[in-house]
């Protein structure tokens, strides 16, 4: 009774019922109310009233309700003490929904979404959304549920009321709001009556002794921005523990600076003082010149690390990158070592990257500090990983693919600095157009969703989580040390900020690259244009499933002009299938038609290469020397050329995406047409599938800054 008394004046409507201390109250309450009705015996100390039979269903007569009162004011026991009755109208509807709060450890209180009754066993569909929600965030989140058909009209029933939905979820919130102690709020079942309305019948708040704080408060970067530029744009470089073994870090790291030609001085010191790669080594940090380098790579075992940082203190060094392993990763003497380390790096005024750490990577100063390779081209897309492996995946598919990185940091065990502090850096910096962030383990949650939520809503975060199953979870405890937080909290974090999560490597690349290179679209109306059939049945087939683009009808006026440029066997729908007949001058010519249309918000552009493909295979042939073979080859090849440049001219004069893809991306990278595109500074999607799920990715995240006030 309590707790619904609460709820109620938060917008939270419950079924009629009343309050009764006998059988004859529990007739006048229920003649009342109005039969039939639901009988419970009510205490302070019985929580889970179902498991000991004291409710009673659907009682519709007086004789059926004095039996029913008797029997449970008989079942009462001596712990249960001082007991009553509780009258509620027998509510009844196919549907029912579960609404509650929960705290999560690392990010505080979250409101829960979910269908119940017997669509929670057979779909287990629940979303989550950090407190506090809005009317415009709850709303969000009913849209999350994966069965949407939940909420249109249903056998005779009338679609669910989203209004009184939606403030039942927003009064959930401002209750966990009001109140800190509230530990959870179980509103089960939250039943759909016939005409759409919705209305609670049970409900449970529990209390903890211990207020709980609802997110991160005034979270602020602790090293400077010039700190970070030490790290990322220093002036000088000295590699601590050079080495002369090939297979050292010391050597490996040292050859990566040099080799990939970086534009500062670079010091390096080894016990012995001899040459590694024509650089003679200095014997100590004592001999380093005072002032001149910013940033120490530190390649030596940890016992002698906290002296060297005290002498990187001494000689003006500002930010200091640690590979060394031994410490978090190690267990726990080896974790007390690395949290005195980081201790010292807050005493001497350094910034300490690391330890266990693979490295970092800054283009525009050719800086390749990194005990593996590679070093991509440069570009706009800035990578903090928690594992250095993915730090190289990513820049990999950068080589790859042509679609550069600005600057990849992986942090290690992150003894003083990790994911939050990164990128909160490349929220702001100037280099950076989209963060990529690989977490494994969070051990400051409401640090990472403070960063988050300032800064995901003006520049674009790409999320991938490991451990996002029980065994990954375990996978990424023994990887990192650090813990793994629910799943599903973690997507409802991310959506409800604009924190962009994605579940695979290779689509977290497609999709940072879409963000650094291809304008944002305007909304949600997509064309496919498509010389190869197959693939836009496919693409088409995506869009679909993933309800984020919407595949549009082809306007009137478009389909007139597309009509005069093609033979009448075209698709004459959405996708546009060209059906042979494109020329040399045609899809361009459509293109252009399509991205001008004031209706169209974005075009996947398939088919690219094929003609380039053929080519190839003429200059291989062996006949490429007789009759006529070279000017064909040259005229398929100029074509695809003519496609990647048209397609990226009119993305950017229309401020309109066009995503361009073919499986030649990966199958055949010389392919004159990837070449082409690449050449634009744009990505060539390895199929149309994943430039559908990209661009859908993009577009969710455009419609989330129109509506989301930036911070």
């Amino acid at each position: 009774m309590e707790s619904k008394k609460i709820l109620r004046s938060f917008d939270v409507r419950f079924a009629e019922e009343g309050e009764a201390f006998s059988v004859d109250e529990s007739v006048a309450a229920a003649k009342r109310i109005g039969f039939p009705v639901v009988l419970k015996l009510l205490s302070d100390s019985i929580a889970h009233k179902t498991e000991r039979g004291l409710v009673k269903l659907n009682i519709r007569d007086e004789a059926s309700l004095r039996a029913a009162a008797t029997e449970l004011l008989a079942a009462a026991t001596p712990e249960d003490g001082r007991v009553s009755l509780l009258v509620a109208k027998m509510e009844a509807g196919r549907r029912e929904l579960i609404v509650g709060l929960v705290r999560d450890a690392q990010f505080g209180a979250f409101v829960m979404l979910g269908l119940g009754g017997v669509f929670a066993e057979l779909h287990d569909d629940f979303v989550f959304a950090p407190v506090p929600v809005d009317r415009a965030g709850a709303r969000r989140l009913i849209a999350r549920l994966r069965q949407q058909n939940f909420f249109a009209p249903f056998r005779g029933e009338r679609a669910v009321d989203l209004e009184q939905l939606t403030g039942a979820i927003v009064g959930v919130s401002e209750l966990a709001e009001s109140d800190p102690t509230i530990a959870s709020v179980d509103i089960n079942p939250l039943i759909v009556r016939p005409d759409g309305s919705v209305v609670a019948v049970d409900a449970l708040i529990e209390k903890s002794k211990t207020p709980q704080p609802m997110v991160a408060a005034g979270y602020a970067v602790e090293n400077s921005r010039r700190d970070y530029l030490s790290l990322f744009e220093p002036s000088g470089v000295v590699v601590v523990g050079a080495s002369t073994h090939p297979g050292k870090f010391g050597f490996v790291s040292l050859h990566n600076i040099l080799a990939n030609g970086y534009r500062g001085r670079v010091f390096a010191t080894n016990l012995d003082g001899s040459s590694v790669l024509g650089l003679d080594c200095l014997t100590s940090l004592d001999d380093l010149p005072q002032g001149l380098v910013d940033l120490a790579f530190v390649c030596t075992p940890s016992n002698s690390n906290e002296q060297i940082l005290r002498a990187c203190a001494a000689k003006g060094v500002r930010a200091v990158y640690v590979t060394s392993a031994g410490y978090a990763d190690s267990g726990e003497d080896g974790r007390r070592l690395q949290e005195q380390l980081a201790r010292l790096a807050d005493e001497l005024g350094l910034l300490l990257v690391g330890p266990n750490g693979q490295g970092i990577v800054s283009t525009a100063q050719r800086l390749c500090a990194q005990i593996v390779a590679p070093f991509p081209p440069p570009g706009r897309i800035s990578v903090v990983s928690q594992s250095g492996n993915f730090s190289s995946s990513f820049m990999n598919y950068s080589r790859q693919t042509g679609v550069g990185i600005a600057r990849a940091v992986s942090v290690g065990n992150a003894a003083q600095v990790g994911i939050a502090e990164f990128t909160d850096f490349f929220g702001h910096d100037d280099q950076t157009a989209v963060t990529l962030v690989y977490i494994e383990g969070i051990d400051d949650g409401r640090k990472i969703m403070e960063v988050f939520r300032r800064n995901a809503s003006t520049k674009p975060i790409v999320a991938v989580k490991g451990g996002a199953t029980s065994s990954g979870s375990k996978a990424a405890s023994s990887h990192t040390g650090a813990i793994a937080t629910n799943d599903l909290i973690f997507d409802g974090l991310c959506d409800s900020l604009g924190v962009t999560r994605v579940r695979d490597i290779e689509q977290a690349f497609d999709v940072a690259a879409s963000f650094a290179t291809q304008p944002l679209p305007k909304g949600r109306r997509t064309v496919v244009l498509t010389t190869v059939g197959g693939w836009g049945v496919v693409t088409a087939d995506v869009i679909a499933e993933e309800k984020i683009l919407e595949l549009i009808d082809l306007p009137d006026d478009l389909m007139v002009e597309i009509s005069r440029l093609l033979p009448s066997r075209w698709s004459r729908n959405n996708p546009i299938d060209c059906a042979g007949g494109e020329t040399r001058e045609t899809v361009v010519e459509i293109m252009g038609l399509v991205a001008a249309h004031p209706k169209v918000d974005a075009i996947i552009l398939l088919g690219i290469g094929i003609q380039s493909n053929q080519a190839k295979m003429m200059r291989d042939g062996g006949f490429y020397d007789s009759g006529d073979l070279a000017r064909i080859v040259d005229y398929h090849e100029n074509q695809d050329r003519k496609y990647a440049k048209a397609a990226a001219e009119l993305s950017i004069l229309h401020e309109k995406p066009i995503l361009v893809a073919t499986e030649l991306g990966v199958a055949d990278p010389s392919n004159p047409g990837v070449v082409a595109v690449g050449e634009t500074n744009r990505l060539c999607y390895a199929s149309g599938q994943r430039a559908a799920r990209a661009l859908g990715l993009i577009c969710k995240y455009s419609l989330f800054r129109q509506t989301e006030p930036t911070q």
